[in-house]
């Protein structure tokens, strides 16, 4: 017997097929519908989705094989060498268009009502596939409509049952909450008790539903496709920086929709990234310049409003002149920021204003390991983050690290946090625990083994009162393991930020907080909830004078600020953000700048000009962005917090909807079942000790600031610590980093 002919040109894990008469060289056990797309030929399908499991369901891909006397699913179908595939033949189109006439069996024809219209998969396929005239006279079935919560909106007699939605559910997000119940032509999608879908991915089901089953509740009867315009803009609530489109009609922002980028988002969307855009249109958005006059605040014109910003500022120049800036601040006007304080010769700018020591004077660093490469760790620790909450995205590609590739995922928490993949090991202790836990002999062991391991650390850890002591014993773990540390940024352009010298040569957050200045520039930040002890802010700005540049004219900036200057939020301007990878992206802007609002940074150069300080001679972004270059600053580190006294250790996070003040006034998000309420959470035996039952009101707080909120008691909570979640008016005298707990 001769030997079988070698074809060199074929890779050895590759197959030669021919799709439509063109040859194709393909991966072994690829499917012929993966085939296809890859040579740019097009089969027709409802239930395929390139990121969910095969399910091979709904047949529309039905596809002609030489040799084979049935019809197959290409979805399903794995290539074989020397397969012949037809996709139009006039058997291939008979059995789509068969299976084009069931699916239309029981679809209402309410195309010209359904938010899908313009831009549904059933549209556009049973155009091609479709007949004219319908042969069906029985009646069509009906299904009852959920309620999947403020985000989904249902209309379940459209549903074709592709299984898309249940399948990102399951395998993507994690929570299993869509499912198929009962049989045959009864067969319908829905969550069995219809409580809310309760995932922080929810709204991608709206995006991978090929037909107006499930459609954006925020966007029901808004507007139409065709009328929208879409414009490339980037996520700003973490340090992800996912890539989206925003969706506008006559300047408003309607809508927002995933835009493709493996190397960041894939093609996913957090639901706080979907839905913040409703908090542009707050009534307390900042229109016009406002100054305060004898106490009262009044309208003012742009001139006298930098008039005013411009005398304060020169009045206070020096040390004398504090800059606080909101970690979510451009690229563009970062730089401008830091000018302008380097020009009025104050080296007291920072951005850090979550983190409370900065003993060791750390900064956001770029990820040791790209995001995109995180799934193919073989061993993850999660320190100090509820990473479902911080990071969703993020969250999901270590669910696939899991699922697709045996990732064992140790974590490190104060709070035995809910999480959509199992974990190996786990530790739950208070925060100033967590370097002894990294230092566990045990933990260290269990990691050894793996080739690919990643220290990923979060927000619980970078901004507590100890940080510097957990950095030091994260980076002694990485060293000691060969783990790739990944610290979580804190702030959606926190390592931009840092690359334009927004940080100080001088005194730091705590430090212009704790030794107030004389005057200082806030920008876009609510300073009665985004600065980590905001008792301590409110005291040191209501004794000086502010000038703030502002999205909002929040009660909190109208408290402290003496001038106020509207600015856009990012939907509303071009600006560049650099995420957790380093990778620097662009925005444009989409959004109408509500009444007399004006870019930062135009804002910025105006200011700029009036106070006459060098490095504002640029005239447009692009003269702006051609002087950008990174600035290195030579960080003043100030003494170590001392975590003492009596009472529980604090163990923060942000809650999920309250991370900044855009997301903040977003109804939908504050309607989620995920947005909790101000509370306290303590375990059973420090609830019994402090004599505290389910439900009573506490007294929580220290000499700084007291709160009274509800307790809630509940196992997951590690002994001698009080979970409490940031963001809420009601925790935000919270600052400290023990607290004590009595009953009110």
């Amino acid at each position: 017997m001769s030997a079988q002919p070698i074809n060199p040109s074929v890779p050895p894990d590759h197959v030669t097929i021919e799709i439509d008469g063109k040859s194709l060289v393909v991966p072994k056990g690829s499917m012929i519908i993966q085939a296809a797309d890859k040579a740019g030929i097009s089969i027709p399908r409802f239930c395929y989705h390139e990121k969910l499991p095969i399910a091979a369901n709904c047949r529309m891909c039905l596809v002609d094989v030489e040799k084979s006397p049935k019809p197959a699913p290409a979805c399903a179908t794995p290539v074989m060498e020397g397969m012949k595939v037809a996709t139009r033949s006039e058997k291939a189109l008979k059995f789509q268009r068969s299976v084009m006439e069931f699916l239309l069996i029981n679809h209402p024809l309410d195309c010209p009502i359904c938010d899908q219209g313009g831009e549904c998969e059933l549209q556009d396929v049973s155009l091609g596939y479709g007949r004219s005239v319908s042969r069906f006279n029985e009646r069509k079935r009906v299904v009852a409509d959920e309620d999947m919560g403020p985000l989904v909106a249902t209309e379940m007699t459209r549903c074709i049952q592709c299984t898309r939605c249940v399948r990102f559910t399951a395998d993507v997000a994690g929570t299993y909450e869509l499912g198929g119940m009962y049989r045959g032509e009864n067969l319908q999608i829905g969550t069995y008790d219809g409580k809310p879908l309760t995932t922080e991915l929810s709204g991608n089901v709206v995006d991978v539903c090929p037909v107006g089953a499930l459609t954006n509740k925020v966007f029901q009867f808004r507007a139409r496709p065709w009328e929208l315009t879409a414009r490339e803009s980037l996520g700003y609530h973490d340090a992800m920086g996912s890539n989206l489109f925003l969706h506008v009609r006559r300047g408003e922002v309607l809508r927002t929709v995933p835009r493709d980028n493996e190397a960041v988002n894939e093609c996913w969307l957090s639901d706080r990234d979907r839905y913040s855009h409703q908090g542009l249109y707050s009534e307390d958005r900042a229109v016009k310049p406002l100054r305060k006059v004898n106490g009262e605040w009044k309208e003012v014109s742009w001139a006298e409003g930098l008039a005013a910003a411009a005398e304060i500022l020169k009045a206070n120049q020096g040390d004398n002149l504090g800059v606080l800036v909101h970690p979510s601040t451009s690229n563009e006007e970062g730089a401008l920021l830091a000018r302008l304080a380097t020009g009025l010769g104050s080296a007291n700018i920072d951005h850090r204003i979550n983190n409370r020591d900065f003993s060791d004077a750390a900064t956001a660093e770029v990820f040791g390991l790209p995001l995109a490469e995180i799934e193919g760790a073989d061993r993850i620790v999660v320190l100090g983050s509820n990473i479902r909450h911080e990071l969703p995205l993020l969250h999901a590609r270590l669910r696939k690290a899991q699922t697709q590739n045996g990732a064992k995922i140790h974590v490190v928490n104060p709070v035995d946090f809910d999480f959509a993949f199992s974990v190996a090991g786990k530790q739950i202790v208070a925060p100033s625990k967590f370097a002894d836990a990294l230092a566990n002999a045990e933990l260290r062991s269990a990691v050894q083994g793996g080739t690919n391991t990643v220290l990923i650390v979060g927000g619980i850890a970078e901004n507590h009162p100890q940080a510097a002591a957990i950095r030091a014993a994260a980076r002694d773990f990485a060293a000691a393991t060969g783990a790739k540390l990944c610290r979580i940024p804190q702030g959606a352009n926190a390592i931009g930020l840092t690359r334009a010298g927004v940080l100080p040569a001088g005194k730091d957050v705590a430090a212009m907080l704790a030794d107030p200045r004389k005057a200082y520039v806030v920008y876009g930040l609510e300073p009665g909830l985004d600065f980590a002890d905001a008792p301590a802010a409110r005291k040191a700005l209501v004794g000086a004078q502010v000038v703030a540049f502002s999205q909002f004219a929040c009660a909190s900036t109208r408290d402290v600020a003496d001038v106020i200057l509207p600015i856009g939020a990012l939907p509303e301007i071009d600006a560049t953000l650099t995420n957790l990878d380093g990778r620097e992206q662009s925005a444009r802007a989409g959004g109408k700048l509500p009444g007399e609002a004006r870019e930062g940074w135009r804002v910025l150069r105006a200011l700029g000009g009036e106070l006459a300080v060098a490095g504002f001679e640029f005239i447009d972004l692009a003269g702006l962005r051609a002087s950008l270059a990174p600035v290195n600053v030579q960080v003043s580190a100030s003494a170590q917090p001392v975590l003492a006294g009596e009472g529980m250790e604090v163990a923060s996070t942000a809650a999920i909807y309250r991370t900044d003040a855009v997301v903040r006034r977003a109804p939908a998000l504050q309607s989620h079942p995920l947005n909790n309420a101000p509370r306290i959470v303590l375990n059973a035996d420090d609830a019994a000790r402090l004599q505290l039952q389910e439900g009573q009101m506490a007294k929580v707080g220290t000499d700084a600031g007291k709160a009274t909120l509800p307790v809630v008691v509940d196992a997951r909570v590690a002994a001698g610590s009080v979970w409490i979640e940031s963001g809420h008016g009601a925790t935000a005298p919270l600052g400290a980093a023990r607290v004590s707990v009595v009953a009110a």
